[in-house]
């Protein structure tokens, strides 16, 4: 019988089928931070349960550290107390714990990755939604909840239901100045962020075979914005180079037979899904979202749309027309912002780093505003420097700071204040999301680059 890469992977990881309920699937990898995994120790504790498998779960802090003075105490005392509780709970149980300071601290769908942890063909769970972002090796990788990160650290099984399964091919090519983040943007401007709901998709076409592993990263780290439980690319050569010779990665005899069973994880020519799309490459500009979800995105090129060319409520629309500040027609070009995030799980590596660099080079930050450059991990940092990106950014009048979450989320002492406007290369615009009152435009690093040096909404196709 024909099978998706979907199917050949989670089939392979039940542990038992339950008649009319869901299904018992085996964790390879459990990632662990800060914020969600504190109560699940608890209630191992209370129930006088011990971590199955410690070697399979690996622990670091992001969340709530902050990106400035990481040698100083955390002066927030809840954040103090949750890295004090991971830090303690990882040496209880022999959990490996990159804590702050630790040189491969950083946030979790980064440094997963990097240290090889992330491998095709594996199920990979974390106590956070963008977990999908494994899903560009070829992995099953979805967020859990607080109770199910208790369950994986009992049991290292999870039950779940099997979701459906969705394909979105893009064919083509890309034009300039279009990048992995506008790709991901555009797909969830056309489904929705309801569109996917209860299906793991998996991305393929020319558009996601020429991209980076990181460039991957990115486009499935998004899968959860449109509702997907997750999003997944096959492996291929571009896939095995960037994992090979990682720590955490099989060597010599390993490799060679970890390589043929990751050759198989590929959908079969006649398996079919339960829904299907197809885009042209060529369709996509780099991209902006003016509204209060991600999938409130256009063209940048592109004014706001008339509410009665949107799908949903009317009034919900205006209400967030009305958060944003914006008016039905607007054209987005020109639009005023004070802040400028380049960051988070979705764009903080070294590719999006070298895209912003490409942008600043030889100009100079805008006086109006306020950047955070925050590299996802020590090994990006360090990346940044190597390359001479550090100085193209200083010379621009920029400053870098430490690795973290950052302003992806208001949970750390990044926020954008009530009113002003962000560009945000992170994943949700939601109210408030990066700080009480912030409003939000979520876009690529070429684009963060453009308003960050123009002070407004730029085109950065103009720039390049």
């Amino acid at each position: 019988m024909s099978k998706t890469l979907f199917d050949k992977v989670w089939d392979s990881h039940v542990v038992r089928k339950i008649e009319n309920g869901p299904d018992v699937v085996f964790i390879d990898r459990h990632l662990i931070h800060e914020v969600t995994s504190p109560v699940a120790f608890l209630g191992l504790k209370n129930r006088g349960n011990s971590v199955l498998y410690p070697n399979r779960t690996f622990a670091t802090a992001d969340h709530n550290t902050p990106t400035i003075n990481q040698h100083l105490p955390v002066a927030d005392p809840l954040s103090a107390n949750q890295l004090k509780a991971l830090e303690e709970n990882a040496k209880q149980y022999g959990i490996s714990h990159w804590g702050l300071g630790h040189q491969k601290n950083g946030i979790v769908h980064v440094v997963g990755p990097e240290y090889g942890i992330t491998q095709p063909g594996a199920t990979i769970v974390c106590g956070d939604s963008h977990t999908s972002t494994h899903g560009a090796f070829g992995a099953i990788a979805f967020g859990i909840g607080t109770s199910e990160v208790e369950m994986v650290l009992t049991t290292q099984c999870i039950m779940q239901p099997k979701p459906k399964k969705m394909r979105i091919n893009i064919t083509g090519g890309l034009n300039k100045g279009v990048t992995p983040k506008d790709v991901a943007l555009y797909i969830i401007s056309k489904l929705t962020t309801s569109g996917a709901t209860g299906y793991f998709v998996e991305y393929a076409g020319e558009v996601f075979e020429k991209m980076s592993m990181e460039g991957r990263m990115t486009v499935c780290n998004l899968s959860i914005e449109m509702g997907a439980r997750g999003g997944m690319i096959a492996p291929d050569e571009t896939t095995f180079n960037y994992i090979k010779d990682r720590e955490f990665t099989p060597k010599g005899e390993g490799w060679d037979k970890a390589m043929e069973y990751w050759k198989t994880l590929k959908t079969d020519a006649d398996a079919v899904f339960d829904k299907e799309y197809t885009f042209a490459g060529s369709d996509i500009e780099p991209m902006i979202t003016y509204g209060t979800n991600p999938g409130m995105g256009i063209g940048i090129s592109q004014s706001v749309p008339n509410a009665d060319q949107v799908e949903g409520g009317v009034a919900t629309y205006e209400k967030s027309l009305n958060y944003m500040g914006f008016n039905e027609g607007d054209a987005m070009i020109g639009k005023q912002v004070d802040y400028v995030f380049v960051g988070s799980c979705t764009n903080g590596r070294i590719e999006d780093f070298r895209a912003f660099a490409s942008i600043v080079k030889g100009r100079h930050k805008a006086d109006n505003v306020t950047a955070w450059l925050v590299p996802g991990s020590h090994i990006v940092e360090a990346q940044i420097k190597e390359e001479g990106i550090l100085d193209i950014l200083t010379e621009a009048g920029f400053v870098l700071r430490q690795p973290g979450c950052s302003a992806c989320l208001a949970m750390n002492d990044d926020k954008v204040p009530a009113g002003k406007y962000a560009v945000s290369t992170s994943n949700r615009n939601f109210e408030g999301r990066q700080g009480p009152g912030s409003r939000t435009m979520l876009a690529s690093p070429l684009v963060a680059a453009a308003a960050a040096v123009t002070g407004k909404v730029t085109d950065p196709r103009t720039l390049i």
